[in-house]
């Protein structure tokens, strides 16, 4: 087998995210067989992996088990994983000493001016107006928008202040609006730094005309966000959440989205993904869905394979790297 090679369980996502000339590199440079290699057949085959030393992936990366990776990789120095959360494969890898690097900034700046986009359209009325000018006359359409602050001092909640979170803070700089966070791990000093006030949730979402989810993936946080912080929120406001759905408590939130017309959800996320046949957020109309189109996608991915070939040149090259991933960045990483 060659020194490198593809682990994926859906091919079709390799071919969409590593650019042909990505591939060619790591043919030429990181001697990679280009062929993709599914679990069924690393497990099957697993005498032809002994000597990989390097694993290219991204998102359907297959799992293995601690006892797995020692026996089939016993080889094996890093994973380069072209995409964002290593969360559901990294920690038998890291465990056994495979170095995990991830491309997580990388989507991260989709998911950010993504965010941006949704906190700017929500001051301005957009989600509300637009459903009333479906349904009803201009003129209760601007008296809705006339309710609004607009973004001009506008207060924003950010929800974790990760990289995603950090970038959105940049972002929303030049919008002169008032952001609060809420990130036990966030230093007094980089608070400062970002120019960003560190306070609870229940502050956030009592008085964040928008409040954005950016929370870290663990058991953690699932819950957190429940009816006890939803029914806080002031009149007009919004939440969005491009996090994890299983950090909402669902049923809370459709129960005050139910009796608070004036609040309103945007959903990039839900916990199932997508929600149950039946759901209420198919139907309230001050939910809005989308199919989890926040991070990478067109030609976008492939800022993520290059990210990742970066890495690779770096580290091969004893260079200092930016994106590996530890055990300890795992507690509080999406």
């Amino acid at each position: 087998m060659s020194k490198s090679v593809f682990l994926n369980d859906m091919p079709a996502e390799v071919a969409r995210v590593y650019s042909q000339q990505v591939v060619e590199t790591l043919c030429k440079e990181a001697d990679l067989d280009s062929a993709v290699y599914s679990r069924e057949f690393v497990i099957s085959n697993p005498e032809k992996f002994a000597d990989t030393e390097y694993v290219f992936s991204t998102w359907g990366m297959p799992v293995f088990s601690e006892k797995e990776v020692q026996c089939i990789f016993p080889s094996l120095k890093a994973v380069f994983y072209a995409a964002g959360t290593v969360q559901s494969f990294a920690h038998p890898f890291l465990k056994c000493g495979v170095k995990i690097f991830s491309a997580w900034a990388a989507n991260a700046v989709p998911v950010a001016e993504y965010t941006v986009a949704q906190i700017l359209l929500a001051n301005k009325a957009f989600y509300r107006s637009s459903i009333i000018h479906n349904q009803s006359s201009y003129y209760e359409q601007r008296n809705t928008f006339l309710q609004y602050r607009g973004n001009y001092g506008a207060k924003v909640g950010i929800i974790g202040a990760g990289m995603i979170g950090k970038l959105i803070i940049e972002m929303l700089k030049p919008y002169r609006l008032e952001v609060l966070v809420f990130d036990p791990f966030l230093p007094d000093e980089k608070a400062a730094e970002l120019g960003v006030e560190k306070c609870s949730l229940q502050r956030i979402f009592s008085e964040c005309d928008v409040v954005s989810n950016h929370l870290a993936n663990n058991q953690q946080t699932q819950g957190m966000l429940n009816g006890e912080l939803f029914r806080r929120m002031p009149e007009n406001a919004t939440f969005l959440n491009t996090g994890r759905g299983a950090q909402v408590v669902e049923q809370d939130l459709i129960d005050v989205l139910t009796s608070r017309p004036d609040i309103t959800a945007v959903l990039d996320v839900t916990e199932p993904e997508p929600p149950v046949e039946g759901s209420p957020l198919y139907t309230l109309e001050n939910c809005v869905l989308t199919p989890h189109i926040a991070g990478s996608s067109g030609e976008e991915v492939h800022r993520m394979a290059e990210y990742m070939l970066g890495e690779y040149k770096k580290h091969t090259n004893g260079e200092p790297t930016q994106y590996e991933v530890t055990l300890k960045m795992l507690e509080t990483m999406a």
